[in-house]
């Protein structure tokens, strides 16, 4: 069994566009026609140039490769143009492809993938969901509201959510860390106090922040929130200097989580081994796919960390971390988009099952969804904007500031 060809889905989620402006699913194809699926999640090029990226990596690292040879092909992109050390663009074509070569590994063996990881450790796996408009409700207000993150909360609870995650305390900006406004600070007290007041102690709060803060700012806006007892304090400065998180988690009394943005067990290791942060969010569709996310959870057991994988990306990504989650022994929770997602479950076919607040592994071959191209060509991404964007503007500490959940408002 060989890798022979490619083909890449570009697609454009319909509004509001929950997961970002679009999902990149590679297929490959064996000399034996079975079919594999992936996603790559890698946004710091436009899609036409990450296509062209994604076909490099595939036709010099892996075509013709046995699917098998999972450690072979990661060494051989990690370590491509004499670079060996994290790239978040060949990483992200990587993970996309290395996820597709386990979903072929699933169906060669008519055994779903977390069986081929060490087997099933947990039967059901605890959900989150970021608080999001109901469906027809979508406006710039809610985002800045109190009382309606409260209400959505109330609403995901009676679900069956047990944690929900939310993210006031203004914009991500292209200029690093900065002090947050007074008005951001309050904001954000704002809403963990409605929501905690709402839902009580039957859900977790998860406060974000998209690392927006100097280390003092991130310690002076952490402490506020303590009195509401937040799982997690997410990302509270940017990921390029992964050390100061110590720094952080000195002053604040809340768990520190991070990692969407990092790729590669190297940059999880430092983040251990400088401490602070006990938490870890990998996207697999960057962090150098399954098995590399393996290795981190089975690193992070040494350092009693957890595994909380990220998703704000499509439904194969979606897919790799519940394989991922049902193999490993020190998961916290995984995220999804609200129960499953419309956009995401319809591209699948309804083929992942969440229930009462958590999602049940497949027990089909490979990742056990049933990918449908026909909708995926129905919805093809035609721009040029990239999956996430942040703004120029700095932080506005007159006129204060607001973040739209990483999607417009309304319908372009």
């Amino acid at each position: 069994m060989k890798l022979k060809d490619i083909e890449i889905f570009v697609v454009a989620p319909p509004f509001p566009g929950w997961g970002g402006r679009y999902w990149i699913f590679p297929k490959l194809t064996t000399d034996d026609g079975i079919t594999g699926y992936g996603e790559c999640y890698a946004s710091t090029v436009g899609p036409k140039a990450m296509r062209a990226v994604i076909e490099d990596v595939f036709e010099r690292h892996m075509q013709g490769e046995n699917p098998e040879n999972i450690e072979m092909m990661f060494r051989r992109a990690y370590s491509s143009g004499f670079t060996q050390r994290p790239d978040p663009t060949v990483m992200g074509a990587f993970a996309g492809l290395e996820i597709a070569c386990w979903d072929i590994l699933g169906k060669a063996r008519g055994r779903p993938v977390w069986a081929l990881l060490g087997g099933r450790m947990n039967d059901r796996i605890r959900s989150y969901t970021y608080l999001y408009p109901e469906p027809g409700k979508e406006n710039a207000d809610f985002w800045v509201s109190p009382d309606a993150a409260a209400e959505a909360a109330v609403r995901f609870m009676n679900l069956g959510f047990t944690a929900v995650k939310f993210d006031p305390a203004g914009p991500y900006t292209i200029r690093g860390g900065h002090e947050p406004a007074l008005s951001d600070i309050s904001r954000s007290v704002a809403f963990c106090k409605a929501i905690r007041e709402a839902v009580g102690d039957r859900v977790d709060l998860l406060f974000g922040t998209h690392g927006q803060f100097t280390t003092p700012g991130a310690i002076r806006l952490g402490r506020e929130l303590e009195p509401y007892n937040p799982l997690w304090y997410e990302e509270p400065i940017p990921p390029d200097n992964l050390l100061e998180f110590a720094e952080v988690a000195k002053s604040v009394r809340v768990p520190l989580a991070t990692g969407e943005r990092l790729t590669t067990k190297a940059e999880f290791g430092t983040l251990l081994r400088a401490g602070g942060v006990k938490i870890l969010q990998p996207a697999l569709g960057r962090v150098g796919g399954i098995w590399e996310a393996k290795k981190i959870a089975a690193i992070a057991e040494i350092f009693n960390a957890e595994m909380a994988p990220h998703l704000y990306a499509g439904p194969v990504e979606w897919a790799a971390n519940i394989h991922l989650s049902a193999s490993i022994p020190n998961l916290l929770i995984a995220e999804t988009i609200e129960t499953g997602g419309a956009f995401h479950q319809k591209l699948i076919r309804k083929s992942i099952r969440w229930e009462d607040g958590y999602i049940l592994p497949p027990e089909t071959p490979g990742l056990g969804i049933d990918f449908d191209e026909d909708v995926a060509r129905a919805h093809p991404y035609t721009g040029t904007a990239l999956h996430l964007q942040m703004q120029e503007a700095p932080c506005d500490y007159r006129h204060g500031n607001r973040f739209e959940g990483g999607a417009p408002s309304t319908p372009t």
